[in-house]
């Protein structure tokens, strides 16, 4: 995933794969997905991004599930 800000238009794009763009809906008047031929979702687009998007705060964050036997083990080694 990349994201790219364009500060002379105020314009961000979320890239979300290299997919071939098949179709660009309009979520609203700022705010543009593009699709692929599947109707996966390639990118986003968003105009006035600093205002739409809380720009230009940006943080990612991964969160992995965790198997319910590792919560347990790590329970309870917390109880020891």
């Amino acid at each position: 995933m990349k994201v790219k800000y364009f500060s002379d238009t105020d314009t961000a794009l979320v890239e979300f794969s290299n997919r071939r763009v098949s179709e660009t809906k309009e979520i609203n008047e700022n705010i543009y997905i593009d699709l692929d031929s599947a109707g996966n979702l390639v990118a986003m687009t968003i105009e006035h991004a600093r205002k739409q998007a809380s720009l230009p705060s940006l943080s990612y964050e991964q969160i992995e599930k965790e198997l319910p036997d590792k919560t347990m083990q790590r329970a309870a080694k917390n109880r020891r």
